[in-house]
């Protein structure tokens, strides 16, 4: 794939999504590019593609690289959150495919001046969107530590929460901390270090950087928005996949499918249902779906990821 991006787990995404001549799909999180222009091309010569990205710049990138399909790909510069409204005024109200690839692109972590990678010196920003909210180095400089510690804790799941937000703060009152590498030192140096004889199976800055950037970008409260919205713009028969890369999210999926498979809402106590909603969604193949141990040599970003897909019921 050019430009250094690889789409993660593409065959198995086109296995369920199954594009043919005329269909109609969504790409909620079109990043570089790689799963719409395989679409694309199993949906010549008139399959059409929505896809929309919180992040202006990898908008730009796909129209350039996408320029040949014409109309055929629709863009727009948005949060998936807003994907029914979005949908239903491009003409795609009723789709037969929604893809959600919840990962960050090779682009957004090599640019220096985004500030999601821990490896890169660069303005402590994380927003996918710089026009909007606010950056993680203002997060950093505000939170209080027990603030910074449910941060960390609740959107990482990092175990040392507070000896890192302890640490924040108190490198924060001797100068801000405004860039990656010197929030990734600092959290490096608070955290303890692996047990004699064993390596650390992560860098100890993941999980901080992975909690500022979902805060930042508030995406697990828009996640769940963006799965009903999917819901909306699916006719029956259509696939809906999602790829997650950290158990948040795909907690929030899984659930997600698993209600929408069951249907009905009402209290365990009741005898019978009452509620009359039946279910709206079937699993599709494996649940989840992993990346195979080639994919993960060829790409290690694909390492993590769980691809969950299921059909819309005419429900």
């Amino acid at each position: 794939m050019d430009e250094g991006h690889l789409p993660v787990m593409v065959e198995e995404v086109m296995t369920a999504l199954s594009p043919s001549p005329g269909s109609f799909h969504i790409d909620g999180t079109v990043g570089g590019g790689g799963h719409t222009l395989r679409i694309l091309e199993a949906a010549s010569p008139d399959g059409r593609v929505l896809g929309l990205d919180a992040d202006p710049r990898a908008l730009g990138r796909t129209r350039a690289r996408l320029s040949g399909y014409g109309d055929r790909l629709v863009l727009r510069h948005t949060n998936f959150g807003s994907i029914r409204d979005v949908a239903r005024d491009a003409g795609f109200d009723q789709v037969d495919g929604v893809l959600l690839d919840l990962g960050l692109s090779s682009h957004q972590l090599a640019e220096r001046d985004r500030g999601f990678s821990f490896r890169a010196e660069g303005p402590l920003d994380m927003r996918f969107d710089a026009t909007t909210g606010v950056p993680a180095s203002e997060l950093v400089a505000t939170l209080d530590e027990d603030a910074l510690t449910r941060v960390l804790r609740t959107y990482g799941e990092e175990p040392h929460a507070r000896r890192i937000a302890r640490a924040i703060v108190t490198e924060r009152a001797m100068a801000p901390i405004e860039t990656s590498d010197r929030l990734a030192a600092i959290v490096a140096a608070a955290a303890p270090g692996p047990r004699p004889g064993t390596r650390r199976p992560i860098n100890p800055a993941t999980r901080t950087f992975q909690a500022l950037r979902i805060a930042v970008n508030a995406e697990l409260d828009v996640l769940p928005q963006a799965l009903e919205g999917a819901m909306d713009v699916l006719r029956p028969g259509g696939v809906l996949v999602v790829i997650s890369y950290h158990s948040l999210e795909d907690r929030i999926v899984k659930r997600f499918v698993a209600a929408e498979r069951r249907g009905c809402i009402c209290p365990p106590v009741v005898p019978v249902c009452v509620c009359g909603r039946s279910p709206r969604l079937a699993p599709v193949g494996v649940q989840p779906q992993m990346p195979s141990l080639a994919e993960v040599g060829d790409n290690p970003r694909a390492r993590s990821a769980k691809l969950r897909a299921a059909r819309r019921l005419a429900a």
